[in-house]
C-alpha cells in the first residue's frame, strides 16, 4: 500500500489512521461522555472547520484503502461479562469475529482514512471510516431470543461506531449507532513491524443502542454507556 505523505514521522506512524479506531480513536478519541474528543470535531461553533479550509487543506498522509488489515480487537470488561450475566444473555460471534481468552476480534475489510495536522484547522484531524464488513457480536436470551450487531463500521472524526442490528432473522437498523469510543485512556502509538498498533480507548454502549437492547430483551439493565472493554485497534501500513 503506497503512503502519501510528507515526513518520516509521518511514514512511521500512519495507522493512526486507526485513531479512527478504534479510534474503536481508532486515533480518533474523546476523554469522557462530556468532554470533547482530541480529534472529533468541537461542537463548539467558533471551532469548527470552515468548508473552504477543509477543501483547500491536504491532508499529511491518506490511506486511501484499508484493504490490508488488520483487525479491531476489545478486550470485554468484567462488569459487562457481569451485566450479561444478570440478564441472561450469553455472547458469542457473527461471521468472521472471534472470541478468546474475553477478548473479541473483528477483522478490518476495508475503509480510508485522511490524517491532518492536529496542530491545524481541520476539524476533525482524522477522517474516514474504518470497515469491518461480515463480522460482529451476537447476545443470545435464555428464551432464544439472539440480537446481533454486526458489520461495524468505525466513523474517527465521530469517536463512535455503527453497524447492522439484527433480532432473529430481521434487519431492525441499519448503519446504527451502536458504540462511544473514548479515548482517555489511549496509549501512544506503537509499531509492530509495519503495522499500527492504537490500544486503550474505552468502548462503550450507546444510548440508542442500550434502548434498543433493553426494549428486545424487556429490561432495564443495559445503561447508557455501559462500559463493554477496551480497544486495540491494528492497521497494516503496507
Amino acid at each position: 500500500m503506497r503512503l502519501l505523505d510528507r515526513s518520516p514521522l509521518v511514514r512511521s506512524t500512519l495507522g493512526v489512521v486507526a485513531a479512527g479506531a478504534l479510534v474503536f480513536g481508532l486515533a480518533a478519541c474523546s476523554s469522557t461522555s462530556d468532554s470533547e474528543s482530541n480529534n472529533t470535531a468541537p461542537t463548539h461553533p467558533t471551532n469548527a472547520t470552515e468548508p473552504s479550509e477543509a477543501a483547500s487543506a491536504e491532508p499529511l498522509a491518506s490511506i486511501p484503502q484499508l484493504t490490508a488489515g488488520v483487525d479491531t480487537q476489545v478486550a470485554v470488561d468484567a462488569s459487562f461479562v457481569d451485566a450479561l450475566g444478570t440478564l441472561g444473555l450469553t455472547p458469542g460471534v457473527v461471521g468472521t469475529a472471534t472470541f478468546t481468552d474475553g477478548t473479541f476480534s473483528f477483522p478490518i475489510t476495508g475503509g480510508t482514512v485522511d490524517y491532518y495536522d492536529p496542530e491545524g484547522d481541520v476539524r476533525p484531524y482524522v477522517q474516514g471510516n474504518i470497515d469491518h464488513d461480515g463480522s460482529g457480536l451476537s447476545l443470545t436470551a435464555a428464551d432464544g431470543t439472539v440480537v446481533e450487531l454486526s458489520d461495524f463500521r468505525i466513523d474517527p472524526g465521530e469517536s463512535e461506531l455503527y453497524g447492522t442490528v439484527t433480532v432473529g432473522d430481521q434487519i431492525v437498523a441499519q448503519d446504527a449507532f451502536l458504540f462511544d469510543l473514548w479515548g482517555g485512556t489511549l496509549q501512544p502509538l506503537r509499531m509492530e513491524g509495519t503495522n499500527a498498533v492504537l490500544e486503550g480507548t474505552t468502548v462503550h454502549v450507546s444510548s440508542d443502542a442500550a434502548e434498543l437492547l433493553n426494549q428486545t430483551f424487556g429490561t432495564e439493565a443495559v445503561e447508557d454507556e455501559m462500559l463493554v472493554g477496551v480497544a486495540t485497534i491494528t492497521v497494516a501500513t503496507e
